[in-house]
C-alpha cells in the first residue's frame, strides 16, 4: 500500500509541478494583497482536487464507454508521461504540465484566476488527469485506490503551501533551483513512464515482456 502511495505522489509531483506552479502563482498574483492570494490558492487548489477526484471516479467507466482497454491506456499514458518527463528534463514548457503562453497572457487580465488557469490547467492539467485514470483504472482494490487519492491530496497539500510561500520559494529556489527540482522528478517520471508502456505490452498479450 505504501508503494502505491509513493508512486503515486511521485507521478502527481512530476505531473502537477508544485515548484513550477509556486513561480507561476507569484507571477500572476502579483497585485493580488496577500488575503487575496490565500483565497486564490485554497480555491484553486479545492477544484483542482475536485476535478482530479471526479475523473478518478468516473475514469473506468469512461473507458469502458468508449472501448478502451486497460493495456491501451497504460501504454497510451505512458507515451503521454514520458514526452512530459523529456519536456521536465529538458526544461521545455508544453501544454502537458503548464500553461501555454496565450493561456499565461489571458490570465494576467483575469481579476480571478483561481479556476483558469491555476486549477485547469495549472493543477488539474492533461498530465494529472491521465494519470489518475491511469492509477485508478489499474487497480479494483479500494484500499489502493484510497492510496492514489491520498497521494494526490498530498502533492496538492504541498502545492497549496508552496503558493502560500510562493515570494519566499521564487527567491529561495529561483529559476535554477526549480529546474533542477524538475530535473529529478523528470527522471523519476520517465522510469514511471516507461513501466506504464512495459505493463501495458505484457497485459495486452502481444509482447511477453517480463
Amino acid at each position: 500500500m505504501i508503494e502505491t502511495f509513493l508512486i503515486s505522489f511521485t507521478t502527481f509531483f512530476a505531473t502537477i509541478g508544485p515548484a513550477d506552479v509556486a513561480v507561476l502563482f507569484a507571477a500572476l498574483t502579483g497585485n493580488n494583497t496577500p488575503a487575496e492570494r490565500r483565497g486564490i490558492a485554497l480555491k484553486g487548489t479545492l477544484f483542482a482536487g475536485g476535478i482530479m477526484v471526479i475523473f478518478g471516479l468516473i475514469g473506468d467507466p469512461l473507458l469502458r464507454m468508449f472501448g478502451i482497454s486497460l493495456p491501451a491506456l497504460r501504454v497510451a499514458g505512458g507515451i503521454l508521461l514520458l514526452l512530459i518527463s523529456l519536456d521536465m528534463v529538458f526544461v521545455r514548457h508544453s501544454g502537458g504540465n503548464s500553461t501555454t503562453d496565450e493561456e499565461e497572457a489571458e490570465a494576467m487580465d483575469r481579476p480571478d484566476i483561481s479556476v483558469v488557469p491555476l486549477a485547469t490547467p495549472l493543477l488539474a492539467g492533461p498530465g494529472a488527469i491521465g494519470s489518475i485514470i491511469l492509477l485508478t483504472s489499474a487497480t479494483d482494490d479500494p484500499l489502493r485506490e484510497t492510496m492514489v487519492f491520498l497521494g494526490l491530496a498530498a502533492v496538492l497539500a504541498v502545492g497549496y503551501l508552496m503558493m502560500l510561500a510562493a515570494t519566499g520559494v521564487q527567491r529561495v529556489l529561483g529559476v535554477t533551483g526549480v529546474h533542477v527540482i524538475s530535473r529529478i522528478f523528470g527522471v523519476l517520471l520517465a522510469a514511471l513512464a516507461v513501466q506504464f508502456v512495459f505493463d501495458g505490452l505484457k497485459t495486452s498479450g502481444l509482447f511477453n515482456i517480463g
